[in-house]
């Protein structure tokens, strides 16, 4: 424990000045006093100086005990006139009464009113809102169960009982006008506890009530705003489903339209086209002039047949109607198949072609009837475009995951004007007035068709020189068998005396070699394969297979097509068909369920799966006794 002496924060004791102070005093009072012993006006004189030393005295004890306060008291002094002539708040004390006792400077200048003009003759209440107070005095009534008058009572009544009170009320200047303030109530006690007034700080609360008020505009109009956005988020919507409804409307009639223009306009040329080729085989022959004009029919004819076929491709294509089968699939295939489809054209024209030999085999991720087109339209152009003599190179290559088809030919080439107008329906780059057919339909189709499988299409050309034009697909592997875990293939048995029959329609080569690897392991199944619907429905018609397997996109009649066919044919109405496709989505299972294929089942084929919905088929052939049944079960 610290004593006095050591406590810098005691003031120093003022006894020992007091002391010399009073002992100077007395020792001038006695000096005044000896000097009466002089004569009159000496004693006048010396008593006179006296009197003025004392009032020195006492000025100067009086400054001596002021200088000798502690910092901190004078501190709290200045803080305490500061707070209370501070303008930025009002400081109201009253008596016990309520009557307004002390007005400082802040509420002056807040309230407009001269302290003169209160003190002593206001309570708060006076300068109040009076319905505020009458029905803060309800509201405290109900809340402290307690009858309260309305008046300084409500506005002081829970500061007298010790409870913080802090609330909002709006005050009234001198000149009438009216402000919100905070208004902060505390009761004032003496050294007994007792009540002897309150002191009532406020503060203006206009700005925040602006700001308030501010903040409610901008919610509401952000409400507003949102609620328009909503709206018209909505009305958009219903516009957007009105407008696709429509469009789909639009959509759907222009594809009857155009199937019912095919129809219109092959029933007439079918007529055109079979008696100018009768005109032409006639017997006697027709003159050389007539023999002219019929080759101008068909040339027209054919031409005409061909742009009709090339329009609905592209209307499919646009309308969405196009279905395609993307499963793996061999390049060299192709480009087998496409070769002896082409190779009539480019010896008629002089044309050399060299495709891929033996080597690397390229598998891709694709439609095979839909890339076949593709290679045939471009195969087409680069030998119709091509100079006499000249040479057709097509190649094929890997670029990281997509392989790459090139076809190049040794033509005039493209300028870059022309490169750039490429892939525009029915512009033909100039060439509209040469003598080679065409459309100006064919690149575009390609490009789509390209791009429905996942693929891109470009060119490079130079003029003298020649062009390429290309496309790349996803790189995939062989399609291969799906082996679940202990899953086997079926081991090769004795032959037995008696086979059931299994025909497989498939154009994909690498898928009959799959199902043929299947078929071999079985000793009760032989195996017809047809490459397309027209000889698959033919085979099915002779041999009368027991079941049937039929890839869906076929060329030319489609799976779903030769379904038809044959469950209209009395002859082949009694075969189980199942389908075997790489559209492999639910609705794809379920509209080909629908459509009457027995089984349908997905690519790549899975073994067990393939094993037993093959029995049934055959279970359920023998069951309607169009088979024996003594082989089914391997």
């Amino acid at each position: 424990m610290h004593s006095v002496e050591n406590n810098p924060n005691r003031a120093p004791s003022r006894w020992p000045m007091a002391l010399a102070f009073a002992f100077s005093a007395v020792a001038l009072l006695a000096v005044g006093a000896l000097a009466w012993r002089a004569p009159l006006e000496t004693a006048c004189v010396i008593d006179a100086l006296v009197f003025l030393l004392l009032m020195l005295l006492v000025a100067l004890y009086r400054r001596t005990v002021a200088a000798s306060l502690p910092r901190q008291l004078l501190k709290a002094g200045a803080l305490q006139d500061a707070i209370f002539n501070s303008a930025n708040f009002s400081c109201i004390a009253t008596d016990a009464q309520g009557v307004i006792q002390i007005f400082n400077v802040g509420a002056e200048r807040m309230l407009g009113y001269a302290a003169s003009d209160v003190v002593d003759k206001l309570t708060p209440a006076g300068i109040s809102d009076a319905q505020e107070i009458v029905a803060r005095a309800a509201a405290l009534s109900a809340e402290l169960d307690t009858p309260i008058t309305p008046g300084v009572e409500a506005l002081v009544f829970k500061a007298t009982r010790g409870i913080e009170d802090i609330y909002e009320l709006t005050y009234i200047r001198n000149d009438g006008s009216r402000f919100p303030a905070i208004v902060s109530v505390t009761a004032l006690r003496d050294a007994q506890s007792k009540v002897i007034g309150y002191l009532l700080i406020g503060t203006d609360n206009t700005v925040r009530k602006q700001v308030e008020a501010e903040q409610a505009l901008l919610d509401q109009r952000l409400r507003e705003q949102q609620a328009y956005t909503r709206s018209l988020v909505e009305t958009n919507n219903a516009e957007l489903k009105k407008a696709r409804l429509v469009a789909e409307k639009a959509n759907r009639a222009k594809s009857e339209f155009l199937s019912s223009m095919s129809h219109e306009l092959r029933t007439p040329l079918n007529a055109v086209l079979g008696f100018a080729q009768l005109m032409a085989s006639d017997v006697p022959p027709p003159s050389p002039p007539q023999q002219r004009s019929i080759e101008q029919i068909l040339k027209g004819g054919w031409y005409l047949l061909r742009l009709i076929n090339e329009i609905l491709d592209l209307a499919m294509i646009e309308s969405g109607k196009v279905t395609l089968s993307q499963e793996a699939m061999s390049l060299l295939d192709v480009l087998q198949d496409c070769q002896a489809m082409i190779a009539p054209q480019a010896e008629k024209r002089g044309i050399r072609m060299h495709f891929p030999r033996c080597g690397k085999a390229f598998y891709v991720h694709a439609d095979r009837t839909r890339v076949k087109q593709v290679m045939i339209n471009l195969l087409s152009n680069a030998i119709k475009y091509n100079q006499g003599g000249g040479a057709v190179t097509v190649e094929c290559s890997g670029h990281g995951d997509k392989v790459r088809v090139s076809v190049r030919d040794s033509g005039a080439g493209l300028d870059a004007a022309q490169v750039a107008q490429l892939f525009q329906p029915f512009n033909r780059l100039g060439q509209e007035n040469s003598t080679e057919e065409g459309t100006g339909i064919g690149l575009v189709v390609t490009k789509q068709l390209v791009e429905l499988m996942g693929g891109t299409i470009g060119v490079d050309s130079a003029v003298g020189v020649g062009t390429t034009f290309w496309f790349e697909l996803a790189a995939s592997s062989a399609p291969e068998l799906v082996l679940g875990d202990g899953d086997a293939l079926p081991q090769v048995q004795e032959p037995q005396e008696s086979l059931r029959t299994l025909l497989y329609v498939e154009d994909n080569p690498a898928n009959l070699a799959l199902v043929e690897q299947l078929i071999a392991r079985r000793s009760d199944l032989k195996l017809l394969t047809a490459i397309d619907a027209h000889l698959g429905i033919d085979l099915a018609r002779t041999y009368q297979p027991d079941v049937i397997l039929m890839d869906i996109n076929l060329p030319g009649i489609s799976g779903y097509g030769a379904l038809h066919i044959l469950h209209d044919d009395p002859l082949t109405s009694h075969i189980p068909v199942m389908a075997l496709s790489a559209n492999a989505v639910p609705r794809d299972i379920e509209k080909g369920l629908q459509a009457g294929f027995f089984r349908y089942l997905t690519k790549p084929i899975k073994v067990v799966e393939f094993m037993d919905a093959l029995d049934v088929a055959l279970h359920h052939a023998a069951a309607h006794g169009l088979a024996d049944d003594t082989h089914a079960i391997r």
